[in-house]
């Protein structure tokens, strides 16, 4: 062919119908000699492996003398899928099991009932297993991407759902008697039921447990040494003690297919490992022997055929969701399904519209006419043709054949009059990116399929664990994301190793400096790198990194956990969000002491005036004991006052009253400008003492009643004694005290007493008011007796309204006032007032 790289086929080997795939990704340099002391686990992707020592095997003087930095009992080594060193991890105690979570952190269980997840900076958070692990300890467990099954010593499985240490439960006792042969998980997500299952082996049967029931399976064979779900969950391969492989549907509802593995040449023994590659193969793997000159073995287990790989030292399986890594000490090889868009162009004599097209561009390379003729030859499949080139492309793992197959679908797209190119442009983008993943200094070989599940978000996170800033920077450029979360990343990598001597202003500076270089970086999360550097030991330079977050609500919660007060009070006030400053109010309302807390807006002067006005509105609705105590610090008499005399309304209790009213009375006395707030105040609480002592026969009817009223009930109830005494403490005028009398006794109906009263000296206030009072009581012709008392000028009027007509005539004939009495004889209700009037005219004469 005219690629000069070597053909795909040649790593390809035929298990029935089928083609698999076995190649080298990498070339390992790591210090491990040898795998059978260690247990390996990969991550999701299988982009890293933590390898730590398996405390039941033996560690041969060869591998710790090649092996310097080779993992203790205790240690956790983490190397890319290149064998670059990635991270290495201390936990407290040997691990009961070691797994990643999606995003790569590494989660180590440890016996004594905790996990802990760690980055690869060596930073950790410690959760809880449940009260059970806690009290019975950890026996092992099963770590997937969304979380694990714990089994405690006490047999009893614990679930754990995500990484943030809140959900643990108890599912259905299995009512083990002994330790399970094997045992396996099938996460909730690949589950009909959505419920994480797990499947053990016992003596004597299979149980499938959930969270609601414990199942016997009732298998037709076992017991079981290997248990290995498919990592689709929809099948099981499951390996007997005496060397069967049994294949069945997860529920045991079909049965597969089945294996004596004994009949397999070239090996002998149990397999050490049983795995899926893909969802479409089961392989097993058999340890070598270095000193007996035995090779390892892998055999691909398919229906009714088998296929061997063999290596020179003993192999270890470690799958992903698509493929299977096969790991010897100095290398990683890739084995998978060869995917059927590669099958279709490189099987040798396919006849595929995309093989057809191939040989065409090979054709054109080499300048024979040829080219022409084959293009237009595939006809109406030149479409498809280039379809299938381009999914080639994708699935081919050498740079070479991945660019022969892009212009090969580049040329037939020449010959068709329309077509969309956009999964040609999006193959080739992906491409660089996983190019660039795949390269030694990375490692990180993802396949499409792979790439294709992980969100944006998860890729990037692949490199920022391996502090590759500048090509995670690059990688979402080229994915037309956002660099927000590459350049956080990078200012909190910084920091964290900016060294001790180092000024804040410098290290600040170097910070906006390339954030501000890079464009689309203005939502860079300032809030977030200045947490980091706040917890790095820097308050002042997280202080100046905060200056440069545009979001008030991102900066804000950060100073109160930095104790800056006064300017976390500042930056909410000049955001003009009310409902921030009240959080920042109410955050320093609880971790102050009251006093510090007054004092703090005390003396914020006009910049904090805005807080104060809004603490004060809202402890006047929420809590108005605060709002007393900040009163009375800040010195305000007059608003404590005021604060008195609102509680003194709302107040039921007289008593409760009474003190409040005298509190307000001495606030107000307190300054001399409010001298005659005081005297009222003082006033009010004589008033309401008087109206609630016990021995005022009226009893209650007077509380809160006005001095007029007060006096008015004491007369109206027969109490004049009482009202002369009341009156005499408060100094009522005798003006008043005539207007309060005169209502008082109208109110009684006291006609007699009203007429004693209005002759027992003159009427300071004349007699108008004993008609007017008596009137609006609608009592008239009690009104009309006192109109000859009144001045002359307004007896006429005031006659008129008792409705005594003939006395309005006869006052307007005394006072010899003709005009009067013609109006009122144009006011006249009837005819018989108006003659009468008409005489009364007449009688003055002319």
């Amino acid at each position: 062919m005219g690629s000069s790289a070597p053909s795909p086929t040649l790593t390809w080997s035929a298990l029935s119908t089928v083609y698999y795939s076995s190649h080298q990704l990498y070339s390992l340099s790591w210090p491990i000699r040898t795998l059978p002391p260690y247990h390996i686990v990969p991550s999701p992707t299988g982009s890293a492996l933590a390898v730590y020592r398996n405390p039941s095997a033996l560690l041969s003087l060869p591998a710790y003398s090649a092996a310097s930095s080779a993992p203790t009992k205790s240690l956790i080594q983490v190397y890319s899928a290149s064998g670059n060193p990635l991270a290495s991890i201390t936990p407290p105690s040997q691990p009961v099991k070691v797994g990643f979570t999606a995003e790569e952190r590494v989660v180590v269980v440890l016996d004594v009932g905790t996990y802990r997840v760690y980055d690869f900076q060596g930073a950790s958070r410690t959760h809880g297993l449940g009260t059970e692990a806690s009290e019975q300890g950890v026996l092992d467990a099963r770590i997937w991407e969304g979380g694990m099954v714990v089994l405690t010593k006490g047999l009893q499985l614990v679930e754990v759902r995500g990484w943030d240490g809140a959900n643990t439960r108890l599912l259905a006792n299995p009512e083990l008697s002994e330790t399970p042969h094997d045992w396996a998980l099938i996460p909730s997500t690949h589950t009909s039921t959505s419920l994480t299952t797990v499947l053990l082996s016992t003596d004597s049967t299979i149980l499938s447990v959930d969270s609601l029931s414990s199942t016997d399976q009732h298998p037709s064979h076992g017991p079981f040494s290997h248990v290995r779900p498919s990592p689709n969950g929809r099948f099981a391969a499951l390996l007997t003690v005496s060397g069967l492989l049994w294949v069945v549907s997860s529920d045991f509802s079909r049965e597969l297919s089945s294996l004596d593995t004994a009949s397999i040449d070239g090996v002998s023994g149990s397999p050490a490992q049983v795995e899926w590659c893909g969802n479409n193969a089961v392989v097993l793997a058999w340890e070598g022997d270095e000193h007996a000159g035995l090779p390892g073995r892998a055999v691909v287990v398919g229906p009714g055929e088998t296929l061997s790989y063999t290596y020179s030292a003993s192999p270890r399986l470690l799958p992903t969701p698509t493929a299977l890594l096969v790991l010897t000490p100095t290398a990683l090889e890739f084995l998978t399904k060869v995917p059927d868009a590669t099958h279709a162009v490189f099987a040798p004599g396919s006849t595929d519209p995309a093989a057809l097209l191939l040989d065409a561009y090979e054709h054109f390379e080499r300048g024979s006419p040829k080219a022409d003729e084959g293009a237009r030859a595939i006809g109406g499949d030149l479409a498809s043709a280039v379809d299938g080139c381009v999914q080639a492309a994708g699935e081919a793992w050498d740079v070479t054949w991945q660019r022969t197959l892009l212009k090969a679908a580049r040329f037939g797209w020449g010959f068709l009059d329309l077509y969309n190119p956009s999964e040609y442009v999006s193959t080739a983008q992906t491409l660089r990116v996983l190019n660039a993943l795949r390269d030694h200094t990375v490692g990180i070989p993802l396949t499409l399929p792979t790439y294709a599940l992980l969100p944006p978000s998860s890729l990037l996170a692949l490199l920022l664990s391996r502090a590759l800033h500048l090509l995670a920077l690059r990688v979402s450029a080229h994915l037309g994301l956002r660099p927000d979360g590459v350049l956080k990343h990078w200012a909190c990598a910084k920091i964290a190793a900016a060294p001790a001597g180092r000024t804040d202003e410098d290290v600040r500076d170097e910070i906006v400096r390339r954030l501000e270089g890079v464009e689309g970086a203005g939502g860079a999360g300032w809030a977030e790198v200045a947490r980091k550097a706040w917890e790095s030991g820097r308050t002042g330079l997280a202080t100046l990194l905060l200056d440069h977050e545009p979001r008030a609500a991102d900066q804000v919660p950060l100073l109160l956990s930095m104790k800056q007060d006064r300017l976390a009070l500042l930056k909410a006030i000049d955001s003009g969000d009310t409902d921030l400053v009240y959080h920042v109010l109410l955050h320093l309302r609880a971790h102050l002491p009251l006093g510090d807390f007054f004092r703090l807006l005390e003396t914020g002067g006009a910049a904090l005036a805005p807080a104060s006005a809004l603490l004060q509105v809202y402890a006047r609705e929420q809590d108005r004991e605060m709002l007393r105590d900040y009163y009375y610090q800040d010195d305000r008499r007059v608003e404590s006052a005021v604060l008195e005399l609102e509680e003194a309304r709302a107040a039921e209790d007289i008593v409760d009253k009474l003190q409040k009213i005298k509190a307000a009375s001495k606030f107000f006395s307190e300054d001399k400008e409010h001298a005659f707030e005081a005297k009222m105040a003082d006033d009010y609480h004589r008033l309401l003492a008087f109206q609630s002592a016990p021995d005022v026969p009226v009893g209650r009817a007077l509380t809160g009643l006005s001095l007029n009223d007060t006096l008015r009930v004491l007369l109206v109830g027969g109490q004049a004694k009482r009202a002369e005494k009341l009156r005499s403490e408060f100094k009522v005028s005798d003006k008043r005290w005539w207007y309060v009398k005169i209502k008082a006794l109208v109110e009684a109906r006291d006609w007699e007493g009203l007429e004693t009263f209005a002759k027992s000296k003159k009427s300071p206030i004349g007699y108008e008011p004993f008609v007017h009072a008596l009137l609006a009581a609608d009592h008239k012709h009690q009104a009309s007796l006192f109109v000859p008392r009144c001045d002359a000028k307004a007896r006429v009027d005031l006659y008129v309204r008792c409705g005594e007509w003939s006395k309005a005539a006869q006052e307007g004939k005394d006072q010899k006032d003709r005009g009067r009495l013609e109006l009122l004889q144009k006011q006249s209700p009837n005819s018989i007032v108006q003659r009468e009037i008409a005489g009364v005219l007449n009688s003055l004469g002319s």
